[in-house]
């Protein structure tokens, strides 16, 4: 028999690695499931994405290795990009590094920088990636609440109250992942200073802030971000093209460059037509937004009836690709709640409990499902 690395021990399979088994298990066995659990968008890259891959495939270049930093005019198309929607002014050179995915960046990050034992602000509740990324580098996650009464944003009188003097990364993320809370110049301001006190490099996970989203901001719009600062973004949620794999990580020039050294570790460089892909994509008219988010209004509208329907109470105030809600009244535990939606109704819906304890008492509506479904949604809880 052999034995598993003990790292293995720190962390489970990913929830939506397991949890699709069991909702694929039950499609097949003819159960008409409606899955609103994960932000995969079901809308379509524009055309001259699609035919900038095609083009591309004819290049002679498009079938060697790649350069680990990605194509020049990738990221001269990420500088452009953040000029334009952020008004952050960025060197293509030293300051952006293209990935395969932002969340290849979040281990990218956490090995560059963390040691055994060193410690991890993480939120609660969050993504559950920079958890198991954690435990998975041997440093020690700290988790900082979030709750409804703070608007989802972070105590800066309890953050001071921790033991900070093994703290090396902070992990924010704004809009934010599952509440929808927009987040603001102002907190990233504060942000900013908290680290800059504490010598910690802090990492915005921002993929959510063109989706139903009025005033898209950056961190690295705070001056002095760049001091103690990197940013993940990604084309996934923005463009619609999860399956590519598409993200980045901007900021601090020597802090990505130690990224950089753990990356042309574990790659050969991204696929020539993804590239190409991209960098089309970047060059996308504010109208591109505009249109898309006509259909994820409407969808929230029904998606929130939905809720309703279901007894929750709906966080009205979240942007992204997410509607967060509270559960009925009375009913203690999300993951059972969830369980009965989906045996019942035969409706999958996430549990707010994967994102952290404070996720207890909340669900996640993914809005990556079609008005006719979430119709039929409804209309099987009437």
């Amino acid at each position: 028999m052999i034995t598993t690395a003990k790292r293995l021990d720190t962390i489970e399979e990913y929830y939506f690695s397991s949890k699709l088994r069991e909702v694929r298990q039950l499609a097949a066995e003819g159960k008409p499931i409606i899955n609103m659990g994960i932000g995969s968008p079901d809308l379509l890259p524009s055309q001259a994405v699609v035919d900038a891959v095609s083009l591309a495939m004819s290049d002679p270049n498009a079938h060697q290795y790649q350069s680990y930093q990605g194509l020049p005019e990738l990221r001269e198309g990420i500088a452009n990009f953040y000029k334009k929607n952020y008004n952050v002014a960025l060197i293509p050179a030293v300051e952006i590094l293209p990935l395969m995915g932002s969340k290849e960046g979040i281990m990218h990050i956490s090995l560059a920088f963390l040691n055994e034992g060193d410690h991890v602000l993480i939120p609660n509740p969050g993504y559950p990636t920079y958890t198991s990324v954690t435990n998975l580098v041997g440093a020690i996650p700290v988790f900082y609440n979030l709750t409804e009464h703070t608007n989802w944003e972070p105590d800066f009188e309890a953050l001071e109250k921790l033991d900070l003097s093994k703290v090396k990364i902070m992990w924010i993320g704004y809009p934010h992942m599952p509440t929808g809370a927009r987040g603001s110049l102002e907190l990233f301001s504060k942000l900013v200073a908290f680290a800059k006190k504490h010598h910690i490099l802090l990492v915005n996970d921002n993929p959510y802030s063109f989706v139903l989203n009025d005033n898209p901001i950056s961190l690295l719009q705070v001056d002095g971000a760049k001091d103690v600062a990197l940013e993940l973004n990604s084309l996934s949620k923005t463009f619609n093209m999860a399956g590519w794999r598409v993200g980045m990580v901007l900021g601090n020039a020597t802090c990505i460059d130690a990224v950089l050294k753990v990356k042309s570790n574990m790659d050969s460089g991204m696929f020539f037509g993804i590239q190409k892909g991209a960098i089309e994509a970047l060059k996308s008219e504010t109208s591109w937004f505009e249109e898309m988010n006509v259909i994820y209004k409407k969808r929230r509208v029904l998606t929130e009836q939905l809720a309703e329907k279901l007894g929750c109470k709906v966080y009205k105030e979240g942007v992204g690709l997410f509607v967060w809600a509270k559960l009925p009244k009375g009913i203690t535990s999300a993951e059972k709640f969830i369980d009965e939606i989906l045996h019942e109704k035969s409706i999958f819906i996430t549990p707010g409990t994967i994102f952290g304890s404070n996720g207890e008492g909340y669900v996640r509506f993914a809005l990556c499902v079609k008005e006719e479904k979430i119709d039929e949604a409804i209309s099987r809880c009437t």
